[in-house]
């Protein structure tokens, strides 16, 4: 699981000790206070009147697992859709913008449908069926104001407003002035129950720009996207959270509302407020616009497990880069014991410069440009990844560094850890809790995420007493039982020489 969401919890505990300069422990529930709506939407609310400022979270356990099959990057889609507008909000005429907004849908589907058919299209209806779906956009930009839940927060001393869209949640935050709580809940409940889906296909364009420029042309993108194609080959975890090109340039309209209809289920609905707040009147505010979701929405369903791996998987990626490379290993997901061996794990390997990768690797034999571990790939709601991302130093090969990375995890599984590396280790995981939080926002992204991916926050207020406990036994067990080569997938980019720089990939 993610290391950083991992730590915050007690550390939050911690600073806050430190900040009301109290000399015994808090009670951790007596700070943060819980509620369910009647529709049964989650609300956390925490107190502190540091600044008059407020942070809020608001996470919808909804994202790219939950896509229909060929309609890849549609929760991503959606994410962008949301920042469009409402019924209420971006419009000079809504009446007129919705039938004009319903002829974009009519035409738009047109054209798709005649590209789609490739060779056989009618480019005569495809010019024709383009220039009409010009003119209507034209038309629509007449009564729609750009950016207009933007410059609401802006001009009310909002900050770092934006979203994120994941394969387990999407994400929606943004601190403001105390005294906003309920411009906040207006424009978030409006954009949840009456979201406006404009500028579609302007919108779709920029998407795959952005994949062009994420993956098509980017080294990194095409290997990683490669790694997990091939470390999942059941399980959408596997599917790009962006989409596949193929299905982003005929996403329609129809796909981005299915995946929306599946934000409007309370159940999965978490809500953190963190700051200068006055919690009865916060909670009031909250279910007047919130509180008319209505209850028994969506159910999420089931997804195919990922079947267990039986022998080693590689792929290669050829790109006009520097050589790269990822290994992965299939293992069990918080809140397994496994989860928070591999957590201490990741800080023996690559925690510092006194880490066993970076010290021997990067450091001693200079084999590795830059070497880092991650314990959670690609996200957490179900089993996931621990993940070694390597570059090799020149003139040494991936081949080179792969073998020297193996052998080192052979180490860990032949040989125990002493104590003092163990003890040290430990601490360095604690040393980072100091560094990771120092904001509410930190508060309100951490129990709005372990309230929607463990159903209680209250799963990390134990974290630190967990690592404690883990022994140098532990650590080669999980090695022994999940570091083999069987559960093992390894991507490498290698350089294509005097050739195309995105010319596809060799799997084995």
């Amino acid at each position: 699981m993610l290391t950083r969401n991992k730590v915050l919890l007690p550390l939050a505990l911690i600073i806050l000790l430190q900040i009301c300069g109290l000399a015994h422990a808090i009670d951790l529930e007596k700070k943060i206070i819980k509620n369910k709506l009647d529709n049964g939407l989650t609300v956390l609310m925490m107190e502190r009147k540091f600044s008059p400022t407020v942070s809020l979270f608001i996470r919808y356990r909804v994202g790219a697992v939950d896509e229909t099959k060929g309609q890849t990057g549609a929760a991503h889609f959606l994410e962008h859709m949301m920042f469009k507008g409402t019924s209420t909000i971006g419009t000079k005429n809504f009446a007129k913008e919705k039938k004009l907004l319903s002829q974009i849908e009519q035409v738009g589907q047109a054209l798709d449908d005649e590209r789609s058919k490739g060779n056989k299209a009618d480019q005569k209806r495809v010019m024709s069926l383009a220039a009409q779906l010009k003119k209507l956009q034209d038309e629509h930009r007449k009564y729609y104001i750009p950016n207009e839940i933007d410059r609401l927060y802006t001009e009310n001393g909002g900050e770092n407003m934006n979203a994120t869209t994941g394969q387990d949640i999407t994400t929606y935050f943004i601190s403001l002035p105390s005294n906003k709580i309920e411009l906040w809940a207006r424009i978030e409940s409006d954009r949840l129950l009456n979201p406006v889906f404009r500028e579609f296909y302007t919108e779709r364009d920029v998407i795959l720009e952005e994949r062009r420029q994420r993956v098509e042309t980017s080294p990194d993108g095409k290997l990683y996207e490669s790694f997990m194609n091939k470390a999942y080959q059941v399980h959408p975890y596997g599917l790009p959270i962006i989409g596949s090109q193929e299905d982003i340039v005929l996403l329609n309209q129809t796909a981005i509302r299915q995946i929306h209809q599946k934000y409007l289920s309370p159940e999965q609905i978490v809500i953190a407020v963190v700051g200068d707040i006055h919690p009865q009147k916060t909670l009031k505010l909250i279910n007047k616009y919130f509180g008319r979701i209505p209850a028994g929405g969506h159910k999420p369903a089931s997804i195919p497990a990922e079947p267990s791996q039986t022998k080693e998987r590689n792929v290669e990626v050829l790109f006009d880069a520097n050589p790269a490379m990822i290994i992965g290993y299939h293992k069990p997901t918080a809140p397994s014991h496994e989860d928070y061996v591999f957590d201490l794990l990741e800080t023996i390997l690559s925690k510092g410069r006194t880490s066993r990768f970076y010290s021997t690797l990067v450091l001693k034999k200079q084999i590795a440009e830059s070497i880092s571990v991650n314990n959670g790939t690609p996200a957490a709601r179900y089993p996931n990844l621990f993940t070694i991302f390597a570059r090799p130093r020149h003139p040494h090969t991936n081949d080179e560094l792969r073998d020297a990375i193996l052998q080192e995890l052979e180490n860990i599984k032949a040989i125990p850890l002493p104590e003092a590396e163990l003890a040290k280790a430990k601490k360095q995981l604690k040393m980072d809790y100091l560094k990771s939080l120092d904001s509410n926002s930190e508060l309100a992204s951490v129990l709005s995420y372990f309230e929607l991916m463990m159903g209680d926050y209250h799963y990390f207020s134990n974290y630190l007493s967990m690592i404690d406990k883990l022994t140098a036994a532990d650590i080669q067990t999980a090695a022994v039982k999940y570091l083999s080569a069987e559960n093992r997938t390894i991507a490498v980019l290698n350089r294509e020489i005097n050739k195309n720089t995105n010319a596809g990939n060799n799997e084995k």
